[in-house]
């Protein structure tokens, strides 16, 4: 099961980012489990320095931009 992690303090953007990534997953078909990350402590210790940013298994893939969901399937294959 993967894990996706929605780093950002609940912005316009972060809620994108999460339907975008909701979409990608369901449309691969994975098992997965989706967090919201909304403390900036939390999002500190990934070393994030703009929001939004998507984490896969506790990895930062991409931060400060809002990929599309065929960007965001490649990023969790």
């Amino acid at each position: 099961m993967k894990k996706i992690q929605i780093l950002g303090t609940g912005c316009a953007k972060c809620q994108k980012l999460a339907e975008n990534a909701k979409a990608a997953a369901d449309a691969l078909g994975i098992a997965y489990e989706m967090e919201k990350v909304s403390e900036i402590d939390e999002i500190m210790k990934f070393g994030v320095m703009f929001t939004p940013a998507l984490a896969v298994d506790g990895v930062v893939k991409v931060s400060g931009k809002v990929p599309d969901v065929a960007a965001i399937k490649v990023m969790l294959k």
